[in-house]
């Protein structure tokens, strides 16, 4: 499977989400809105730099891709879904936020393991 795509992803995802986490953080400030988009906001801000990571050690990282991908739509769908839940009252789908959350940890767990698999320069 070519998934040569996943890496610029990876960097365009980190920037969305420092954007987003940002601007959510502005909202919660402005709104009062701390509890939701608080931790929206802090979810975006702290997985944006380990995609922006991602990207730079792409292939140094064995398990950049999937890394990428669990971090990325784990962060989008959590973060995604308490939004949701602060304008309009009811969340994306039903487990939205603890799928994205899982998701997160499982990325979380295949970064570690990436220490487990050599590179091409080791």
């Amino acid at each position: 499977m070519n998934l040569h795509w996943l890496r610029p992803t990876s960097l365009f995802l980190s920037g969305v989400l420092g954007l987003a986490g940002v601007a959510l953080a502005a909202a919660a400030t402005h709104t009062g809105a701390t509890y939701m988009l608080g931790n929206a906001s802090a979810m975006c801000l702290a997985h944006a730099p380990i995609l922006l990571g991602l990207y730079l050690g792409w292939d140094r990282i064995k398990t950049a891709a999937p890394v990428a991908i669990l971090l990325g739509l784990g962060t989008l769908l959590f973060a995604g879904d308490l939004v949701a839940r602060n304008f309009t009252g009811s969340g994306a789908f039903p487990m939205a936020a603890p799928i994205g959350g899982l998701g997160m940890i499982l990325g979380w767990l295949a970064l570690a393991a990436a220490a487990f698999f050599k590179t091409a320069r080791q």
